[in-house]
């Protein structure tokens, strides 16, 4: 009867391994959410601050600052007698706040806060940047901070003749896109590096939309020698020399065809989910970018959403250049289709690819079919870029690499991870769904005390979630654990006399 006892307590213990052998996730839990409701503050991009057990929410109109502990209010800054803040980063007590002028084609200004008081640091605390910082990061030691300015035009190039695919002239106001790069040493800007007569490699970079090249994101490598950076409605990737402070290439990232197996699609808003393998391929056109090393190689990790003009003057029907059902209502890029040769905005999954743009790894239709079996994929997306991935975090548990790819368009909250420590091998481990929550737009994870923790912003339904991932506890905890009960001994005696 004391070895049946005995043998169920081992069973026991061993069950949750068993359950998580092939993940590095044992649970994940929700923390906490927080509605930014009072601030009018559009839960968009957040940042950790250590020093403070903080975190520091931005959107549009100002910064909440949020308790880790419960996620109560700080304190709200507000930031619109500057302008609209469109991102944070955080190192070392220091905020920077990327805003963009009142006027968008305006130069825009970076503000250092101090994280403790809350308030403007002393000394130089603003800079000027360019138009439309959409986004900002630190080099890991902190010692660079780049800027992203979009530099959207405020109105857009008009159509040059009848021809197809359709082509633009220039805006008549078309601010430069740029990365501002600031020493944080001197607080100064010591470089703006643009793209005018950078080399072009790969395919279906497009150039003639009606605006230059417009940065969205910025992934640093881990040695802070290149930056990498999304230029979304090109549809290519910028690779920032960081020693030369100048861009060394720029890699369109050519097209998925939907056709191929393991990239369906389901083309119709018609109240039936219908995945299918149609003639038609998707621009990657990535918003979301992270960087990491594996045996000294870069690889980027790109969120696939696609993103057309603002004034959505380079979209059209499929059924404009001849489509028919069920094809006729896919809305597809007018600066690169033609009748039968169809591009649609977005790859509708997220893609590892090497230093040179080479694809290691594609989700293909994994995370669109993922969310229809969970019921949280909206048919009335189906037509424009389906699930639409946005956001990338990277973090790390037990040594695994593990990357967080936020969903913007599901009925609920969705946020897929998987595990990417073999770029060419990465695999799915779970999906984050949060009844309440819509369209996250930034995740930040982070860890405390040796927890981990990921920060959901989530744009539609204005808050931010916070959840705890716990790791799957490593063999030798479950060594340390058996021997405190003497059950390894028990069981090496019992093995002896078999």
């Amino acid at each position: 009867m004391k070895n049946r006892v005995i043998g169920a307590l081992v069973a026991s213990l061993l069950v949750p391994q068993l359950a998580s052998a092939e993940s590095a996730i044992s649970s994940i839990t929700k923390a906490w959410t927080y509605t930014h409701t009072a601030s009018g503050v559009t839960s968009e991009i957040s940042a950790f601050d250590s020093n403070t057990n903080t975190l520091w929410v931005a959107g549009v109109v100002g910064v909440d600052v949020l308790n880790l502990n419960d996620g109560s209010l700080v304190q709200h800054i507000d930031t619109t007698s500057y302008g609209f803040i469109n991102s944070i980063a955080i190192h070392n007590g220091v905020a920077a706040f990327a805003i963009e002028s009142s006027t968008i084609t305006n130069p825009g200004i970076v503000q250092f806060y101090d994280t403790s008081t809350r308030s403007l640091t002393g000394g130089t605390n603003t800079l000027t940047v360019g138009a439309l910082p959409d986004m900002l990061t630190f080099t890991a030691d902190g010692s660079k901070l780049l800027v992203a300015n979009e530099a959207s035009p405020s109105t857009y190039g008009t159509r040059i003749g009848t021809s197809v695919p359709r082509v633009y002239g220039p805006a008549a106001v078309d601010p430069v896109g740029s990365v501002s790069i600031i020493d944080m040493n001197t607080r100064t800007v010591t470089a703006t590096a643009g793209f005018t007569g950078v080399t072009q490699t790969g395919s279906h970079i497009r150039t003639n939309t009606g605006m230059d090249i417009e940065p969205e994101y910025i992934a640093i490598n881990a040695s802070g020698t290149k930056a990498y950076v999304t230029l979304q409605e090109a549809n290519a990737v910028g690779v920032l020399d960081l020693n030369t402070n100048s861009f060394e290439k720029i890699i369109g990232l050519g097209a998925k065809d939907f056709s191929l197996p393991g990239n369906q699609i389901d083309p119709l808003n018609n109240g039936t989910i219908s995945f299918i393998s149609p003639n038609v391929k998707g621009l990657y056109m990535p918003d979301g970018i992270a960087a990491y090393e594996v045996n000294g190689k870069d690889y980027m990790v790109m969120a696939n959403e696609g993103d057309f003009r603002a004034d959505d003057g380079d979209r059209i029907t499929a059924g404009s250049l001849g489509a028919e059902a069920p094809l006729n209502a896919l809305r597809v890029s007018a600066t690169d289709s033609s009748p039968g040769d169809l591009y649609a905005a977005g790859a509708r999954s997220f893609s590892i690819r090497d230093e040179d743009g080479t694809i290691i790894f594609d989700s293909g239709d994994f995370l669109d079919k993922k969310a229809a079996e969970l019921g949280i994929y909206d048919d009335g997306r189906s037509r424009d870029k389906g699930v639409e991935p946005e956001g990338v975090e990277l973090f790390s548990i037990n040594g695994r690499t593990i990357a967080a790819i936020g969903l913007e368009r599901t009925l609920k909250s969705a946020v897929a991870l998987y595990d990417i420590t073999d770029p060419a091998n990465a695999s799915f481990l779970d999906m984050i769904v949060t009844e309440g929550d819509l369209a996250p737009e930034g995740l930040k994870a982070f860890t405390v005390n040796g927890l981990i923790y990921l920060a959901v912003n989530n744009e539609t339904s204005n808050t931010t979630s916070l959840y705890s991932i716990t790791p799957v506890p490593e063999p030798e905890s479950y060594a340390m654990l058996l021997a405190g009960l003497g059950l390894i001994g028990f069981s090496a005696r019992r093995k002896s006399k078999v």
